[in-house]
């Protein structure tokens, strides 16, 4: 069997970044001294007068963007998720999000799969804080051709948007010539009648796993990726909900606050159905291994399957 692919996202947005920046002159990075992890060193190398290191500042930095985005630039704010979403909070919410200007935010080193560095750097709370507020839109991407994609649907989207990359290298899962890539929109992965397993991010390859996995025990479950957090794609979580009648998330983030409650939100006003939330349950992270972490806490294709099949029988 051929080996998969596997690149990090956040590897992908460093790539995208200069991509885009070779079509596009008004496209400008900044940094908080983070570029080699974020890989917006990257672009840098490329593009050495469109990219500012702003140090350990990320408030500044956030600010700086906002001002820039009033002058006709594309500004892309690079720092890991805990401070991108959790340090910035007040500058992003009222900097960019209050005056809705054109600001992206590459957040990187999202969730649990952070591994070594811990609780105080996996934040599995950014989506949540960053859905709150009116008007960003929140793309969580699964593998390196989304994570592309969504770079570019950011760029050409007139207002705040964040995105969020990991640091672990994922499977490719996209590399067909079907895909397409459109903010709002979920991508139905695989038909099935008994349990819709909606996942986002790292946890769609194992979602998709998991799927393969149920087969074996006579489950046929649906899979959908829903890489887009908000605006979420309504209709389809109600389509594919009201077709299985059980439904199942699947994310690599807190279970509150995240697309579980995207989900539950839309359902609960739209189709009541009988619902699973599988992600971080309320509690910090630790540090550890990545694989062993997403393992320990259930996020990997082994995981998510023992949960839907306890869920369905």
């Amino acid at each position: 069997m051929p080996e998969v692919k596997k690149i990090a996202t956040r590897e992908s947005y460093g790539n995208a970044l200069v991509e885009i920046g070779k079509e596009k002159e008004n496209l400008v990075v900044l940094d908080a001294d983070l570029a080699a992890a974020t890989k917006t060193g990257i672009f840098k190398k490329e593009f050495p007068d469109r990219h500012i290191d702003c140090g350990i500042a990320e408030a500044n930095m956030t600010g700086i963007a906002a001002g820039m985005s009033t002058c006709g630039y594309v500004p892309f704010i690079s720092t890991f998720a805990m401070f991108a979403a959790g340090r910035s909070f007040e500058q992003v919410r009222n900097s960019i999000g209050y005056p809705h200007l054109n600001v992206k935010i590459g957040a990187t080193h999202a969730g649990i799969s952070v591994g070594e560095d811990g609780a105080t750097h996996q934040c599995n709370e950014d989506i949540a804080l960053m859905r709150e507020i009116p008007g960003m839109v929140v793309i969580n991407p699964s593998d390196d051709i989304e994570a592309k994609a969504a770079v570019r649907a950011a760029y050409e989207h007139n207002g705040p948007v964040y995105l969020r990359f990991g640091r672990l290298a994922v499977p490719v899962i996209n590399d067909n010539t079907e895909y397409k890539f459109e903010i709002g929109k979920g991508v139905v992965l695989k038909e099935g009648k008994d349990v819709t397993i909606f996942a986002t991010g790292l946890c769609v390859c194992g979602a998709l796993e998991a799927a393969e996995k149920l087969k074996e025990d006579g489950i046929d479950a649906e899979v959908v990726n829903i890489h887009t957090i908000k605006p979420i794609d309504r209709e389809l979580v109600v389509k594919s909900a009201t077709k299985t009648g059980k439904v199942v998330t699947a994310e690599e983030h807190s279970i509150l606050g995240g697309l579980g409650s995207a989900v539950a939100e839309v359902l609960s006003e739209e189709a009541p159905t009988k619902m699973l939330r599988i992600g971080v349950q309320d509690v910090f992270g630790e540090s550890g291994p990545a694989k062993e972490l997403i393992a320990k806490y259930g996020l990997d294709g082994a995981g998510i399957y023992e949960k839907v099949k306890g869920f369905v029988k």
